[in-house]
């Protein structure tokens, strides 16, 4: 959860934890609108937020310290589990974690859709039916179409723009509905 979160959550206004905490209005309203990050704050002001919002420190840089995979990894990742977990087993882990939705809430929007996409590829490749526990996060699409590393690399190589409608026209149904391109994810070494 982030600063902006919290202070909802507490309903407590930025000028309210200025007076509370010591610190400058100024400066919680850097770190609320992302001009500086949180986890570039002195210890002092850490301290001075979390106690005046009475949680951990951790609980402040939680999420600024999380790695995000770049996105090409991620996929790659999800296709090796997939080849190592096998199909079924590989949607039971994913749906008895909730990762799809923890992504979802973290704000990982091209990383739910992938992996709630995989589920639902693999769940029609073995006749099984969609969890309904994620119809919400199903009508969604990426507002730009994301393409795989190699159909950009080839287009810009060859300078032909062709390379991405032939990936669309080949994607996974199941991945184009969320402008997701991609057609391959059994063949990973």
């Amino acid at each position: 959860m982030n600063l902006n979160e919290m202070l909802k959550q507490k309903d407590i206004t930025k000028y309210e934890l200025s007076k509370t905490s010591g610190v400058s209005f100024s400066t919680l309203s850097e770190i609320t609108t992302g001009k500086s990050k949180i986890k570039n704050c002195t210890g002092e002001t850490l301290y001075k937020l979390a106690k005046a919002l009475n949680v951990q420190i951790e609980e402040l840089l939680a999420e600024s310290m999380e790695n995000r995979p770049e996105f090409e990894w991620f996929k790659s990742e999800v296709c090796h589990r997939v080849k190592r977990e096998g199909d079924l087993e590989f949607i039971i882990n994913v749906l008895q974690s909730c990762e799809i939705r923890e992504l979802y809430n973290k704000k990982w929007y091209p990383e739910s859709l992938y992996l709630l996409a995989m589920v639902d590829y693999l769940s029609r490749e073995n006749d099984l039916p969609n969890c309904s526990d994620y119809n919400d996060i199903r009508e969604l699409r990426m507002q730009n179409v994301m393409y795989p590393a190699g159909v950009l690399v080839k287009c810009s190589a060859f300078g032909d723009e062709r390379f991405k409608q032939e990936s669309v026209e080949n994607a996974i149904p199941e991945f184009i509905r969320h402008n997701i391109v991609e057609a391959e994810v059994r063949n990973v070494c």
